[in-house]
């Protein structure tokens, strides 16, 4: 007997070494559903909903380096997909999405729940088509994997209801040639690299996720030129850790040391990176990128030598050709300025820093109910998590203070929502991490607006005995909406969150439940949730008035927070 359309797609995902498919139940779906079933290794994980599918295959994809596979079914259930689909798309990891579709007999007729998804996923994805006969298939569906994997995002196949149960005219098993090609610039321009490099007095490397797997590459770039190394948020995993020429992150997230490395800077050397905000590159100097798609080069910034290439490849090229610079005094200064607000956020992580009259003159401007700081809350998770965990977090001030007190130490390992900057991934996110490693600590940090967004979620942990821990910032607002309205001089508006005991809801769900109140329990909190066996959420009250002072904060910005906040104590304010 001939195998169904349906048992192709699952037999061709076992080939993948695809283990786990998420999404929603439903009725295009159920041959698809069914096959899975009787499949062996691999295994549907039923959702609570379908972006929180699409989050845990794009974690599952990024962590793995392998294709992530979720589904929805008919309209609504694909329509879901969009937001965690986009996540994946931006942070270039293969998925494929298999929707359900309308009988074909009834498509273009506006008929129930019918929705156009060729059209719909057409900004998303690099590949999408619908099935409109069996005898398309393995060949439609190897077109998808292929340009999932060979072009690093989403691909979406459409199937309607009633093809799954039938059966290609061809009985043969999908075919898969994926390879990836290693490219590398040609000498002349490597040339006119180098020169540059080794005519420069002071050269700042900006390390992007791109670079991950030429660490070895870029520390020795790094040690010849004596060049400070700049990391983006996603270059943390690879490059926080035992890396004497690293300063930390730039941008809203960063610190001084990184700001002053970039623009005391005769030369910034650009590698793995396509770093958004225009704002934050130094002005006035020359620049040299280093990027494995030619359409970035000079996206961001103006280029002078622009490397098409494999950050590794083009580095092992360029190596020989550049001169060890004698003077290392911008790499020793950056590093000074580096260690020294590094010792200044450590003080602030201490709960008892509030006791010192330092810490009680701050908290007369910005604390006066003496609540839990999220730095110190950020600096314990740091302390007591596992040497090789998987952290998750959700996009705001969550990511603030993991990029400043969280280090990718030893085999850590990071997600995030970081190009597209959705809310509510860290949760989902975790869910895909923890079925990827079941042995490992997945540990996700998450703001109390993320977290309530895909709440029902929670269950899906409990269905399945995930040993997630989810920690969460509970400051009763939109943080970082709030600091973006304050630096605008405005009041804070419409971010205050009513929210309800997350640890008694998350006890209600069937997870260990902890909350924390008290800056003299947070340590013990901390530690024994992140101890505890099975799922546990950690509900933190954070302090609400706490601000992340920016790398370079601006006269304006200052300006207008002092602005927003007389505002807010006047009558008609928000505050």
């Amino acid at each position: 007997m001939a195998r169904t359309v349906a048992r192709v797609i699952v037999d061709a995902l076992q080939e993948l070494g695809v283990q786990h498919v998420f999404g929603v139940v439903g009725d295009a779906l159920n041959p698809l559903t069914e096959a899975i079933r009787t499949a062996d290794g691999l295994d549907w994980v039923g959702c609570r909903h379908e972006e929180a599918a699409a989050f845990a295959a794009g974690a599952q994809s990024q962590l793995s380096g392998t294709l992530g596979v979720c589904a929805g079914t008919v309209g609504p259930g694909s329509v879901h997909l969009l937001n965690g689909l986009y996540d994946a798309a931006k942070s270039r990891t293969p998925v494929l999405a298999i929707c359900g579709q309308v009988p074909l007999a009834e498509m273009r007729g506006d008929y129930f729940q019918e929705v156009d998804n060729d059209l719909l996923f057409r900004d998303v994805a690099v590949y999408r088509a619908t099935v409109t006969s069996p005898d398309q298939m393995p060949r439609m569906l190897e077109s998808a994997v292929r340009a999932a994997v060979g072009q690093g995002g989403v691909a979406v196949l459409t199937v309607p209801a009633g093809l799954g149960e039938q059966e290609p005219a061809e009985d043969r098993p999908a075919r898969f040639a994926l390879g990836r090609a290693v490219t590398r610039p040609d000498d002349p321009a490597l040339a006119e690299a180098a020169e540059l490099l080794n005519s420069a007095a002071r050269v700042t490397l900006l390390v992007g996720r791109g670079a991950r797997e030429a660490r070895s590459e870029v520390l020795r770039t790094a040690e010849l030129l004596a060049a400070p190394m700049v990391l983006t948020l996603k270059a943390k995993e690879g490059f926080e850790d035992a890396n004497e020429f690293q300063v930390g992150q730039t941008g809203l997230i960063g610190n001084p040391a990184a700001v002053h490395a970039l623009d005391r800077g005769d030369v910034l050397l650009m590698l793995g990176t396509d770093f958004p905000y225009r704002d934050w590159y130094p002005k006035g100097c020359k620049v040299v990128q280093i990027d494995d798609r030619e359409e970035h080069l000079g996206r961001r910034v103006p280029v002078d030598v622009g490397l098409a290439g494999d950050t590794g490849a083009t580095l092992r090229a360029l190596l020989p050709l550049l001169k060890e610079s004698p003077d290392r005094a911008h790499l020793e200064d950056a590093r000074a300025r580096f260690s020294r607000w590094r010792e200044g956020q450590q003080r602030l992580s201490d709960p008892a820093a509030e006791r010192r009259w330092t810490g009680r003159l701050r908290a007369v401007l910005d604390n006066r109910g003496h609540e839990i700081r999220p730095e110190a809350l950020a600096a314990a998770v740091d302390a007591y998590a596992a040497e090789d965990a998987v952290f998750t977090s959700d996009t705001g001030m969550t990511t603030v203070w993991l990029s400043r007190f969280v280090t990718m130490r030893g085999g850590r390992r990071l997600l995030g929502s970081y190009n597209l900057g959705s809310m509510a991934n860290a949760m989902p996110q975790a869910i895909g991490a923890q079925l990827w490693a079941p042995d490992r600590q997945i540990v996700a940090l998450c703001g109390d607006g993320g977290l309530s967004m895909l709440l029902g979620d929670l269950m899906t942990i409990k269905a399945y005995r995930l040993p997630v821990k989810l920690v969460v910032f509970d400051n009763r607002s939109l943080g970082m909406v709030e600091l973006e309205q304050e630096q605008a001089g405005l009041p804070g508006f419409g971010t205050g969150l009513d929210n309800p005991d997350f640890a008694a809801v998350a006890t209600a769900l069937g997870l260990t439940g902890i909350r924390v109140t008290d800056p003299a329990d947070l340590h013990d909190g901390v530690r024994r949730a992140l101890e505890t066996p099975g799922p546990v959420l950690l509900d933190v009250l954070t302090n609400p008035g706490e601000v992340a002072v920016p790398g370079k904060p601006t006269l304006s910005q200052g300006w207008g927070f002092a602005v927003a906040k007389a505002k807010e104590f006047l009558p008609g304010g928000d505050g």
